[in-house]
């Protein structure tokens, strides 16, 4: 039995080992091996409590401070992303071939190698302009550009600097780079045309500008204001944080210069970068870019094309932007995906100098529908496809002018109502006529177009003529007049007496072979519209009645721009030869500076006449600040004038060249005998500029084209 009940050893225990449990230990002693085998499990786990908070510390302390090295990683990318975006990069820090832009499966040994290419080219050309600059005489500069001195000197420096791996190719290109700047240099140096002293003494009258009449009596000024961006709306939201480049063809006050600066100070309020280039300095911009803190590239070349290429998107200005959109496509392959090409002229001859990069562009963008189907028949003619159909923005009227006009805008506060705005602007009117020395009995119409022969300066005084004599019953003479024959715009304007698009507008009452009669059309209280005929109907006999009691008003003219860069000085000097040779015409027509300052001559006028020949106003900006100001629109039926100003609605329309001047002479008769028509057309227009023409909806159109044109990231 007792052998039966013997106890075998666990085969897990150690031979030799003791047969106790082991949770005997007390039988062994304390520094025995087996005392410190039994009790060696539980020292480990006592320990990994106590070290395991110590890890959990350090494992959270790491944690800390991978969170604090991401943000200063973080902070350190925005910072030199800020500073690459705003183009301090003089120390070359940065690097990426084409400013962050995808290379588009192009290896990085190419990469290198264009832009070992570029600044081999940069180095000539800047050493060619340093020379230059150095010299006194520009003319004699151009002299040597010419005879090939010049150039041949930089090219051998050229040579010099060139790396190795450039090669054959970099010595061609520096070699065609530096043909571009000769030309540039020789644009440049271009014979300044002689200025006409800007006196009472030359020009009759010359009044304004009035700006500091509209500070005091305004008691607020648009140099207070930068930008007036909506930053929650959707324009805001897409342009925020994105780098765009503009390109001004020159600075003048005429239409395209300031429809790129609104756009510019839009951009800049609204959080984008904002570089600009300009191609011809001359003008009266360039103090205003620096105002609204606008940055302009010193340098329209090389400076200019690596700014490009950082850009999220290039919007070109003009048609005479051709030749810098020509040079930055010859130097980079994404160049085509960036160009937004903003065309604001409506000549054959821009049309000639752009068409071959038109369809190098991404986009292009017209003003008005006439534009659009004229551009569109050149290209067809001259086979040329586009990449995408060109979209229609036509232009606005800024915050600043509605503001003042007193139509809602941004610019409203409690303290400037549009009520307060309406006193305000008639209290600008009293103070700007008095200092004119106009009467309440006196028409005044204007002209604030740039002077020369495409805005048709010089047939407005012809029909104004036309019709002081006829009041003064003076026997006029329809043979032609010596000076309109001399000039040799008369011919042209009598080549180009058409319409593009058809015939004139409906209801239109200067058809071939109809006789014209003083007052074509008139409102009836109804609103409808309908020739003045002998069977008048009692509507039109009592309009025309309210008018018979009142005292005869006086034709005043005044005519914009003197002193613009963009005025032909032998065109001025023939409109001033023909006030010298009438006398009677010369009395009743005054001159204003250019100036960006025209709310106080829109408010002291009564009708505005755009008189644009050829092929017509592109769009005419200036119509629609008329319109929005409550003036009626005396134009010729043709381009974008015929889109805006509706015939007896808003305005009178007349026909091209000299024969329409004999209407227009009616239709400013007309008119001064009918201020109530003046008034009722004015508010037509009025309404017609708050439902199509401001801000908001430009801007709503080109937020669209932007949208389709920019490369979403």
């Amino acid at each position: 039995m007792e052998e039966g009940n013997v106890i075998r050893p666990s085969p897990l225990r150690p031979v030799g080992g003791s047969l106790k449990s082991p949770s005997s230990g007390r039988s062994s002693p304390r520094g025995s091996p087996s005392f410190r085998r039994l009790n060696s499990g539980r020292t480990p786990r006592r320990e990994s409590r106590t070290g395991g908070i110590g890890s959990h510390c350090f494992r959270s302390n790491r944690i800390v401070l991978w969170l604090l090295l991401i943000t200063l990683w973080a902070y350190a990318g925005f910072y030199f992303q800020s500073k690459w975006a705003h183009g301090d990069n003089k120390e070359d820090l940065f690097s990426g071939g084409y400013g962050g832009e995808s290379s588009g499966g192009n290896s990085e040994p190419q990469l290198n190698k264009r832009r070992d290419l570029i600044a081999n080219v940069d180095s000539g050309a800047i050493e060619l302009q340093s020379d230059i600059n150095q010299s006194s005489l520009k003319n004699m500069d151009v002299v040597l550009m010419k005879n090939g001195s010049g150039v041949s000197l930089n090219k051998n420096t050229s040579v010099k600097k060139k790396s190795k791996r450039s090669g054959r190719g970099s010595h061609k290109k520096s070699r065609g780079k530096l043909k571009v700047v000769t030309e540039d240099v020789e644009s440049d140096v271009e014979i300044q045309e002689e200025e006409i002293p800007k006196q009472n003494t030359t020009y009759g009258f010359l009044v304004g500008p009035f700006g500091s009449v509209e500070d005091k009596i305004l008691e607020w000024s648009p140099e207070k204001r930068s930008g007036t961006c909506d930053r929650k709306g959707a324009f805001a939201r897409l342009v925020w944080s994105r780098k765009f480049v503009l390109i001004f063809h020159e600075m003048s006050m005429t239409g395209a210069p300031l429809a790129m600066l609104e756009l510019a100070t839009e951009f800049l309020s609204c959080g984008a970068t904002i570089s600009v280039i300009v191609l011809n300095k001359k003008g009266g911009l360039m103090p205003e870019l620096a105002r609204r803190k606008i940055k302009v590239l010193e340098d329209k070349t090389d400076l200019s094309f690596k700014t490009a290429m950082k850009a999220d998107l290039i919007i070109a200005g003009s048609a005479v932007c051709s030749s810098w959109i020509e040079q930055y496509l010859s130097r980079t392959v994404l160049g085509s995906t960036q160009i937004m090409w903003w065309i604001m002229e409506n000549r054959r001859e821009y049309f000639n100098r752009s068409k071959l990069v038109l369809n190098r562009v991404k986009k292009l963008i017209f003003l008005s529908e006439s534009q659009s189907k004229q551009w569109l028949a050149w290209c067809e003619e001259e086979n040329i496809h586009l990449n995408s159909e060109p979209a229609l923005v036509p232009l606005s009227v800024n915050d600043e002018l509605a503001f003042v006009a007193g139509i809602p805008c941004s610019l409203n506060t409690p303290s400037f109502t549009t009520e307060n705005m309406l006193e305000k602007r008639q209290a600008l009117r009293s103070t700007v006529r008095k200092e004119m020395g106009l009467t309440d009995d006196d028409m005044l119409v204007i002209s604030l177009s740039s002077i020369n022969p495409g805005k048709g300066q010089l047939l407005l005084l012809e029909s104004a003529r036309l019709m002081i004599e006829q009041q003064l019953q003076i026997n006029t003479s329809d043979s032609k007049d010596s000076i309109l024959i001399d000039h040799d715009y008369y011919s042209r304007a009598l080549l180009q007496n058409r319409i593009i698009g058809g015939g004139s507008s409906e209801g239109s009452t200067f058809h071939a072979g109809t006789k014209y009669i003083s007052s074509p059309r008139i409102f009836t209280n109804k609103g409808t519209v309908g020739p003045l005929r002998s069977d008048i109907d009692a509507s039109m006999r009592k309009l025309l009645s309210e008018s018979k009691g009142k005292k005869d008003q006086n034709l005043k003219i005044l005519i914009g721009s003197v002193g613009s860069k963009s005025n032909k000085v032998p065109y001025v000097k023939a409109l001033l030869t023909y006030l010298s040779t009438h006398s009677n015409l010369s009395k009743s027509v005054l001159w204003t500076p250019a100036t960006t300052r025209v709310a106080s001559l829109y408010a002291a006028a009564d009708v505005y006449a755009m008189n644009s020949q050829g092929v017509g106003e592109t769009f005419g900006r200036v119509t629609i600040e008329a319109m929005a100001f409550g003036l009626p629109v005396l134009g010729t039926d043709s381009g974008g004038t015929r889109e805006i100003v509706e015939h007896n609605v808003t305005g009178l329309l007349h026909p091209l060249g000299r024969p329409g001047a004999k209407v227009l002479a009616r239709n400013l008769e007309f008119l001064l005998q009918n201020p109530s028509a003046r008034q009722e057309m004015g508010e037509r227009g009025r309404e017609k500029v708050q439902n199509l023409y401001l801000k908001k909806h430009m801007f709503q159109k080109f937020g669209e084209v932007l949208y389709k044109c920019m490369r979403i990231k």
